[in-house]
């Protein structure tokens, strides 16, 4: 079984390295990254913080919004493009479940998101810390972002293999990958910060609400990496709803997510017919 997965993944890695997908995706990351780090620089005399730490807490909120997206990038064609192509019934040919193939597909994407997360942050975590030094805690901080970021990564890359097993063609599951970024990045808390305007520092805002931004994996990861840091939660202004919760919450959320999300898919996947 082992083997199979891995000559999948080994097979999907190649082909993403020639379709420029590991080149795009690290470039993007260390760009953007390194932009964030040094436009940041500026309030780390009145926060009392390094700027490795700011560069983090700027980094966290990039992560949030790139890693969902380029995991959804990737993950979108991966059913519904291989069987418009002919290639998905090809592969269900050969000895091998269509559970090591979907095993197989993610390993490989996902080892490409994990590359590009390591290479990007880790050069702007090096530039802060070269130009406005670091302490222990910013660099485990960094640490901590990068592997806190692969798990995100992984919620949406299982959660774009289910909308591509479900959507049927390739441009319907391009709609609704975005579709599934928009709410889970953006609507999801819009409405969450509604409905906090609304109660007026109720029961919901202080008992209800916190536990809602685990149920989003992006949130999930904001708040551990903002939990879990004094110097970036001080710099992303969350420390209310950290503090709010169990150590254990957020970090819980998001290990679960992409093994909710795998079995989604994996579910949809077998009732795609090629």
């Amino acid at each position: 079984m082992i083997a199979r997965i891995l000559a999948v993944a080994t097979a999907e890695f190649a082909l993403a390295r020639r379709n420029r997908w590991v080149l795009m995706a690290t470039v993007i990351m260390t760009l953007f990254a390194l932009a964030l780090t040094f436009a940041g620089a500026a309030p780390t005399g009145a926060l009392g913080v390094d700027l490795l730490t700011v560069s983090v807490a700027s980094m966290t909120t990039l992560s949030v919004y790139l890693a969902p997206l380029l995991a959804l990038m990737m993950a979108f064609d991966a059913i519904a493009g291989e069987a418009e192509r002919g290639g998905l019934a090809l592969l269900l040919t050969y000895p091998v479940s269509r559970g090591e193939l979907l095993l197989g597909k993610f390993a490989a994407q996902l080892a490409i998101l994990a590359f590009a997360f390591a290479i990007g942050f880790g050069a702007a975590g090096a530039a802060a810390a070269l130009a406005g030094g670091a302490g222990t805690e910013s660099l485990i901080a960094l640490a901590r972002l990068i592997g806190t970021s692969v798990l995100l990564g992984a919620s949406f890359l299982a959660l774009g293999y289910a909308v591509s097993a479900i959507a049927g063609s390739a441009t319907a599951a391009a709609g609704l990958a975005a579709g599934l970024w928009l709410v889970f990045v953006v609507l999801y808390d819009l409405g969450l910060l509604g409905a906090v305007v609304l109660d007026d520092g109720g029961t919901f805002t202080r008992n209800v609400f916190p536990w809602l931004l685990t149920v989003n994996p992006a949130d999930a990861f904001r708040l551990w990496n903002v939990a879990a840091a004094d110097g970036v939660a001080l710099a992303t202004g969350m420390t209310g709803a950290a503090n709010a919760l169990p150590a254990w919450a957020a970090p819980a959320a998001l290990l679960l997510w992409p093994l909710l999300a795998l079995g989604l898919a994996r579910f949809a996947f077998g009732r795609v017919e090629p």
